[in-house]
């Protein structure tokens, strides 16, 4: 008889003591666990390793090449990738058993929806759900792949659906989202900046407003409440946020060389006087 396959859970984590021990006591089914973390300054590593993970400290190089790292790292093929603070619910863990054991037939991945958590509520609208996420995969028919901070897997193969959900708890406080987003449109802009991508009034005035009316509207966040509205603005200020940082970065490098003053041009033009060479 064929043996069944063999599942490594692949977490990226850094500074997530308060988290890390639930993530991983929901990957309790799988085979391996390994925790790539780059150089907490809490007990994540501990904490992982007292709960029979594999941990790996390794210096931060970006999302998606810090996740790639650890899909090669693990010792199975079949890879299922969290981060720390995401959970498998026990619907999810049992359809993926059920994979398991009939030998991942067809498939070369399988995505799932992930539900959110914002602010002491579930987010089913909004645009925050089923937010579906390809997580688990063949990793000799994908990869990861995307643009900083936004990482997605890249699959050579057909995928299937699941319908238990993935966990989510995004934000430890609404001072955290506001960080996140800073630090997520910096990089942003940066990436677009590298690229040759360029932002307009267009990006600075009517993008955001879309994002808005998306989230709010068609994506029915009003029925979410006030947190509905929250979301919505939030979504917003992250696209407009993003579009101003990449036009800071433009138009400081057009102004990168030093400019010469025409009061400097003139004075280089008249010659010294009788008096100053005296």
């Amino acid at each position: 008889m064929t043996e069944r396959p063999r599942i490594s859970a692949c977490i990226i984590a850094m500074d997530e003591e308060d988290r890390i021990a639930d993530c991983l006591a929901s990957l309790a089914f799988c085979d391996e666990v390994v925790v790539v973390d780059s150089h907490s300054k809490d007990r994540t590593r501990a904490l992982a390793s007292e709960l029979g993970a594999r941990v790996i400290e390794r210096d931060w190089p970006g999302h998606v090449a810090q996740k790639e790292f650890t899909i090669r790292e693990a010792r199975h093929d079949w890879v299922l990738c969290v981060d720390a603070d995401e959970r498998i619910t026990p619907e999810l863990r049992a359809e993926i058993l059920a994979l398991r054991d009939a030998g991942f037939p067809v498939q070369a991945g399988w995505r799932f929806p992930r539900l959110s958590s914002y602010l002491g509520r579930w987010m089913t609208r909004g645009g925050w759900y089923p937010d579906r996420q390809l997580r688990l995969f063949d990793r000799r028919r994908g990869h990861w792949g995307g643009n900083d901070p936004h990482d997605r897997v890249e699959l050579d193969g057909p995928v299937g659906e699941l319908r238990g959900n993935l966990l989510h708890h995004p934000y430890r406080s609404f001072g955290e989202h506001l960080r996140t987003i800073d630090k997520y449109t910096t990089i942003m802009a940066e990436g677009l900046h590298r690229r040759g991508e360029r932002a307009g009034i267009f990006d600075l005035t009517l993008r955001p407003s879309a994002r808005f009316f998306r989230a709010y509207v068609l994506k029915l966040g009003f029925l979410m409440g006030w947190r509905g509205l929250v979301q919505a603005y939030l979504s917003a200020y992250y696209g407009r946020l993003k579009y101003m940082k990449l036009r800071a970065l433009q138009e400081s490098a057009a102004c990168s060389v030093r400019p010469t003053w025409p009061g400097e041009a003139r004075a280089e033009a008249v010659p010294p006087s009788t008096a100053d060479r005296r």
